[in-house]
C-alpha cells in the first residue's frame, strides 16, 4: 500500500469523441497497473460532456478497447459501483451543489454573458509530482476561470476535479500536457477545503521521427490493432514499456508481473517514441509461445470475419504449432493458411519472377508429379524420399525442386515447411496443383 493512503483509487477518464488513441490506452494501462499493484480501485469515467462531439461510435470504442486489451475497471459504466453516476453527463445535479459551495463563499462571479467564472488567487503552486519531481509555477497570471458557461453547461476543469473528490481519488495519472492545468486544479481543491490527491504526470508518445504521435498517424488507433489480428497481452506489454522501465535487460513480461514490478519510480521522464516494428515484434512473442487449443480459438473467427469459414479439424495442432512461430499477428497466418484451405490463390510477383528466371519448371514439376504420384506413403519420411528420387532422376540437388514445387503448390515463396503442405494437401490436390502450373 501507498504510504500515507488506506486505500489507491484511481481513475481513467477518456471523452467520447473519436477512437481510443494509444496514448490513452498507455494511460489507463498505468491506472490499472497501480492499482493493481496496490490492491485498489480502477475507475472507468466517461468525460462526456461535450454533446456536440461525442459519439455512440466513440463510446464503444473506449469500451470494446479496453476489453479486448484486458484492462478491466472495478467502477464504471456497465458495472456500477458506490460513487456513482460514471457519465459526466449524469452528474449535473452534483456540479451544481458544488457550485452553490463555491458562490456561498464568494469565490464565483457572473460575467456580462452569463457564464459563471472562479476568481483565480493566482497564488504560487509548487506539485510534488510523483514523476515529474518538484514542480512550481511561481508567476501565474491567468484569468478567472469560466465554471460554468451561459448555456448551463460546465467546463472541464471544474467537473474534473469535483469528480475526483466525489469519487475518491488518491492518485491522478494522467499524461504530462495536463501538468500545466494542474495549479487551477489545485485552485479549486483549495477553495473546496479539500485535500488534493497525489499527481502523477507521464510522458508523451512521439513518433519514431521525434513528433508527438496524432490521431492520424499509423498506429495510433486500439482498434487497428484488434482489426490486424494483435496479440492484445502482448500490446498491453509493448504499451507498458512506453515510459517505464523494469530495470531489467528484457522485454516480455506476463501480465502477472507487470503488476507485480509495476511503479511511479520506474516512469522515467523522457518521452517515449513509438515502434510499431516493435510492438509487432512483442506480439508475435505471444503467439510463439501459445498452446495450439488457444491459438484455434482466436484464429478461427478471425478466419471467419477475413472469409475463410474453416472447420477447425483444419487446423490441426503439427499446423499451428509451425504457425505459431511464423505470424507476429493474426492478419499473418491469412496468406500462409489460404493456400491450405481454398484452391484459387493468388501466385506472389516476386515468386513467379524468380522461378521464371530459373527457366521452364514444367520438367522439374512432372518429375516430381511421377515421384509423389509413386510414393505409397504420404508421410513427411516418404515424401522426402520421393523428392529425392525425383531430383536424382533430373540429375539435380534437391534443393533444385523445393522452390518451383512451394510455388505451384502455394504460389508463395516462404511459409510452411514443404512436407507439411504436402500432408496437408494431401496425395490428389497435390498432384492436380502440380500438373496444372504454371
Amino acid at each position: 500500500m501507498v504510504a500515507g493512503m488506506s486505500s489507491v483509487r484511481v481513475r481513467f477518464a477518456p471523452s467520447p469523441t473519436g477512437m481510443l488513441h494509444v496514448g490513452g490506452a498507455r494511460t489507463a494501462l498505468f491506472n490499472w497497473l497501480f492499482a493493481r499493484h496496490h490492491s485498489g480501485t480502477f475507475i472507468l469515467r466517461v468525460e462526456d460532456t461535450d454533446q456536440q462531439r461525442n459519439t455512440p461510435e466513440a463510446n464503444e470504442a473506449i469500451f470494446s478497447g479496453l476489453t479486448w486489451l484486458g484492462l478491466d475497471w472495478d467502477e464504471g459504466p456497465n458495472r456500477g459501483g458506490s460513487h456513482g453516476p460514471y457519465r459526466q453527463s449524469e452528474r449535473t445535479g452534483i456540479y451544481e451543489r458544488y457550485l452553490a459551495k463555491l458562490q456561498d463563499s464568494g469565490a464565483t462571479y457572473s460575467d456580462e454573458s452569463g457564464a459563471i467564472r472562479f476568481r483565480c488567487p493566482n497564488s504560487p503552486r509548487r506539485i510534488a509530482d510523483l514523476i515529474c519531481g518538484d514542480t512550481h509555477f511561481e508567476q501565474r497570471s491567468e484569468p478567472d476561470m469560466t465554471v460554468r458557461r451561459a448555456d448551463g453547461s460546465f467546463i472541464f476543469h471544474f467537473v474534473n476535479v469535483v469528480d475526483d473528490i466525489e469519487m475518491g481519488v488518491t492518485h491522478v495519472i494522467r499524461g504530462e500536457d495536463h501538468l500545466s492545468n494542474t495549479p487551477r486544479h489545485l485552485d479549486l481543491y483549495e477553495a473546496f477545503r479539500v485535500e488534493p490527491p497525489r499527481f502523477a504526470h507521464i510522458p508523451l508518445i512521439l513518433n519514431e521521427n521525434g513528433s508527438k504521435m496524432s490521431k492520424r498517424d499509423e498506429g495510433a488507433s486500439v482498434a487497428e490493432y484488434r482489426a490486424a489480428g494483435y496479440h492484445p497481452t502482448g500490446v498491453l506489454n509493448y504499451l507498458a514499456l512506453l515510459g517505464w522501465s523494469p530495470k531489467e535487460d528484457r522485454e516480455i513480461f506476463p501480465l502477472e508481473e507487470l503488476v507485480t514490478r509495476f511503479s511511479l519510480e520506474g516512469i522515467t521522464r523522457g518521452n517515449a517514441k513509438f515502434s510499431l516494428e516493435k510492438c509487432g515484434w512483442i506480439s508475435g512473442q505471444y503467439f510463439h509461445g501459445m498452446d495450439p487449443e488457444p491459438l484455434r480459438e482466436v484464429l478461427l473467427p478471425f478466419l471467419a470475419t477475413a472469409g475463410l469459414e474453416t472447420p477447425a479439424d483444419q487446423l490441426p495442432d503439427a499446423l499451428l504449432l509451425e504457425l505459431r512461430t511464423k505470424i507476429r499477428t493474426l492478419s499473418d497466418a491469412v496468406p500462409l493458411l489460404l493456400p491450405l484451405l481454398v484452391d484459387v490463390f493468388p501466385v506472389e510477383a516476386a515468386a513467379a519472377a524468380k522461378l521464371a528466371s530459373q527457366g521452364d519448371p514444367s520438367p522439374l514439376l512432372r518429375a516430381l508429379a511421377t515421384s509423389f504420384a509413386e510414393e505409397s506413403s504420404w508421410q513427411p519420411a516418404g515424401l522426402e524420399a520421393a523428392i529425392g528420387r525425383a531430383a536424382e532422376r533430373l540429375g539435380l540437388k534437391k534443393g533444385a525442386l523445393m522452390f518451383p514445387c512451394r510455388v505451384a503448390l502455394t504460389g508463395q515463396s516462404g511459409g510452411f515447411g514443404l512436407t507439411l503442405v504436402l500432408e496437408r494437401l494431401g496425395r490428389e490436390r497435390s498432384l492436380e496443383r502440380l500438373g496444372r502450373f504454371p
